[in-house]
């Protein structure tokens, strides 16, 4: 009752009333007035608090470099080496883990859904057309999420696993290094449908590049930095045969040279470097390729060919700190599409099924 009356008088004085009434004398038309303006009052506080507090979850529920410090502490160590022993193995295999991050981040965000196998009742992702015969390491991830499992039982997704695999292999061939925020989860879906749709082909044209990167809410200068991956892997003959055979702005002796081992028809899974350079290397011997027209796919090209990205093409070309540092800025971007966090999705025991 003393709290209603404090509010009565203090709402009385505000509005500069020249009758100084006490509460107990006020009329109901005064005091019908008065609850109205208070229940208002109230409803717009509790308004602020709702809206506060989705703020806060929300923020509770990005990424955080952090994530795992308590929970897992030696996550990094375990991928690390296991990194390592991988790409003593098969130096490739860091080329293969990066383009496994980049097309499972391309298709529904970061969720580790292009990790999911194909079942009876169940369609993944690794049967689309990008996909189908040329994503690998799959083996790779499997290992790392056992030895994870050993340290940090159902607490480490293969999402973040998978995040972490591509930083690590990057940087295990010479390239930049990045801290990568973790506390994404793993989907329950996956869409073979928007694998084939979403991610970039290597017969793509420069509009379609940057609208597709553009979808994801990557700029052109993410598109071409992104594409800087090239400078490792190989590829198949069936992904750059037209551009060997039919481009004109190619060099005629790098032409003939992948020529010789991608013939007009067949051999449509012949491997050559797509930076002839330093295929198993992290530099920026691809934006060289580039300026020499020796780019291997026509995608490549696209990115130096009288358009609005070649300038940035001859800055990496000489500039290699300059590609390593926006490589590296791009890259936690890139991972940041999209993540399942908080309680969506789920930590997958087994990085090819559901739980």
């Amino acid at each position: 009752m003393h709290t209603l009356k404090y509010l009565y008088l203090k709402h009385f004085k505000k509005q500069s009333f020249t009758s100084h009434k006490s509460p107990e004398l006020l009329t109901k038309a005064e005091k019908a007035l008065f609850n109205r303006k208070l229940m208002a009052s109230i409803h717009h506080f509790l308004s602020a608090l709702s809206i506060l507090s989705i703020l806060v979850f929300s923020a509770n529920a990005q990424l955080s470099t952090t994530f795992y410090a308590t929970s897992c502490p030696r996550l990094a160590i375990i991928v690390r080496n296991a990194m390592r022993q991988a790409i003593v193995r098969e130096a490739r295999m860091g080329a293969s883990i990066l383009r496994l991050f980049f097309h499972d981040c391309f298709v529904n965000g970061c969720d580790a859904s292009i990790l999911l196998d194909d079942t009876a009742t169940f369609t993944g992702e690794k049967n689309a057309f990008p996909n189908r015969n040329s994503a690998r390491g799959f083996e790779v991830i499997d290992t790392i999420k056992a030895q994870v499992e050993v340290a940090c039982n159902a607490t480490v997704s293969c999402a973040d696993i998978l995040a972490l695999a591509a930083r690590d292999g990057v940087v295990l061939l010479g390239g930049p290094s990045w801290t990568v925020p973790l506390g994404r989860r793993d989907a329950t879906t996956a869409s073979q449908s928007a694998a084939n749709s979403q991610i970039p082909s290597p017969f793509s044209s420069l509009a379609t590049l940057i609208s597709m990167f553009s979808a994801k809410g990557l700029s052109a200068r993410d598109m071409t930095v992104l594409s800087g991956a090239h400078t490792i892997g190989l590829a198949q003959c069936r992904t750059f045969r037209s551009r060997i055979y039919n481009d004109s702005n190619i060099d005629a002796r790098f032409a003939a040279t992948r020529q010789a081992n991608c013939p007009a028809s067949g051999g449509d899974t012949n491997l050559a470097p797509i930076d002839g350079q330093t295929p198993s290397r992290f530099d920026n011997a691809y934006y060289q390729d580039l300026t020499g027209r020796r780019g291997l796919f026509h995608s490549d090209q696209e990115l130096f060919n009288n358009g609005t990205q070649d300038q940035l093409v001859r800055t990496y070309s000489f500039n290699n700190a300059a590609f390593f540092r926006d490589f590296a800025a791009a890259m936690v971007r890139l991972g940041s599409i999209s993540p399942l966090t908080g309680t969506s999705g789920e930590i997958r025991r087994n990085c090819r099924v559901v739980n």
